[in-house]
């Protein structure tokens, strides 16, 4: 039995894109909640500043914690890409070692990244 690469190449595109789909809603769901309360968080604060309810000796103290949400915000992001490139990942190799094994008969352990 010789190896379809055609259908190989079509099935880790289905395996990547399921993955692929199923978080990114999960991200834009997640990236969207924490837009939505950073644009919030800054509208408060320009009103504060505006009304004088934030006065200089504050003014720094809550920009900079809207900084640190941002920065939170970001690296949150960026955990949950690199989970979604492991689990990208693991579902093509995961593909891969199947139709080798449906090739070959041997038994292929699949690693992890």
């Amino acid at each position: 039995m010789s190896l379809d690469t055609n259908q190989l190449i079509s099935n880790i595109k289905d395996a990547a894109s399921s993955v692929i789909n199923h978080n990114v809603a999960e991200i834009r769901g997640f990236s969207e909640r924490q837009l939505s309360a950073l644009a919030l968080q800054a509208q408060l604060i320009a009103k504060a500043i505006i009304s004088n309810e934030i006065g200089e000796d504050l003014r720094d103290y809550f920009l900079d914690s809207l900084e640190d949400m941002a920065l939170n915000f970001a690296k949150t992001l960026r955990g949950l890409l690199a989970v979604t490139i492991e689990k990208v990942w693991n579902a093509i190799i995961g593909v891969i070692w199947s139709a080798i094994e449906a090739c070959t008969g041997i038994s292929l352990k699949v690693a992890s990244l």
